[in-house]
C-alpha cells in the first residue's frame, strides 16, 4: 500500500500511527507544505494522513496551502480512500465538509479522558479503545461537526472528539499519535509552545507519563492499527 503523509510543522512525528503504518508495509508518500511543497490536486495513493500543526485550520491567508488541502481530504474521502485527520488535520477535515473552525475555546493537554458514544461500538477504528480512555491532547481549538458526520467520541471541552465520515474517513482531535517518547520529544523541542497550552506542563508531563502513558500508548496502537486496516 501507499500513503500520503502531510506534515504541519517543521517537527512531526508519526509515534503509533508510523509504528501501524510500518507493521503494514506501507510506502510513504511525505509531504511538507510548510516547506514549499505542493499539495497533490486529486488522489494519487491508497489514503491520507494529516498530521497536526500550531496554526489555525481556517488560517488561509497566513498559510495559502490549507485550501488545497482540504479539498485533497474531502477528494480521497469522496474517492473512498481512507483519511484520518488527526488534531489540527480534524480541524481542516471538518471544515473541507462544511464545519465551522472553533478558535481558542477547548484548551485541552495531557492525557484527557475521552468517552467514545454508543456508535463507537460499531465503529471499525473506534471500538479498538476502551470506554471511557485517557489520551494525549495538545490543542485549544475546536470545530462544529459536519453535516452527515457521525460523531464516535467526545470529552467535557471538545464535544468533537472524534468522527466518521463514509466508510473509512476519521477526524480525531485527540493526539492518539503520540506515545510517551513522542511526549517527551515535544516538551524538550517547543516548550514554549506546550507551556502556553498549559502552564507547567514540561514539569508535570514525567509524573503523569507514569501514571497514564503506558495504557495511553496501548489504545494509540490499537486504533492506528484499526484504521490502517481499512486501506
Amino acid at each position: 500500500m501507499r500513503v500520503t503523509i502531510v506534515e504541519n510543522t517543521p517537527s512531526t512525528q508519526h509515534g503509533q500511527v508510523g509504528i501501524a503504518l510500518h507493521e503494514a508495509g506501507a510506502a510513504i508518500n511525505l509531504i511538507k507544505p510548510r516547506n514549499g511543497e505542493a499539495v497533490p490536486l486529486a488522489p494519487d495513493t491508497d489514503a491520507l494522513v494529516v498530521f497536526g500543526g500550531e496554526q489555525y485550520a481556517d488560517d488561509v491567508e497566513t498559510h495559502p496551502y490549507l485550501d488545497p488541502l482540504a479539498d485533497l481530504m474531502r477528494a480521497y474521502s469522496l474517492a473512498d480512500k481512507p483519511v484520518l485527520g488527526i488534531c489540527l488535520g480534524s480541524q481542516i477535515l471538518a471544515r473541507a465538509f462544511g464545519g465551522q473552525n472553533l478558535r481558542g475555546v477547548a484548551p485541552e493537554a495531557g492525557w484527557c479522558e475521552v468517552t467514545p458514544l454508543p456508535e463507537a461500538a460499531e465503529d471499525a477504528v473506534m471500538r479498538a479503545a476502551a470506554a471511557p480512555f485517557r489520551i494525549y491532547q495538545m490543542h485549544t481549538d475546536t470545530f462544529t461537526l459536519p453535516e452527515g458526520a457521525v460523531r464516535l467520541a467526545s470529552s467535557p471541552m471538545a464535544e468533537n472528539q472524534c468522527f466518521r465520515i463514509g466508510r473509512a474517513t476519521y477526524g480525531m482531535q485527540f493526539h492518539f499519535e503520540v506515545n510517551r517518547n513522542v511526549a517527551a520529544a515535544w516538551n524538550r523541542e517547543f516548550p514554549e509552545v506546550v507551556e502556553a497550552t498549559r502552564k507547567g506542563w514540561v514539569e508535570d508531563m514525567p509524573a503523569e507519563a507514569e501514571k497514564w502513558g503506558a495504557a495511553a500508548d496501548q489504545t494509540g496502537l490499537a486504533l492506528a492499527r484499526a484504521w490502517v486496516a481499512l486501506i
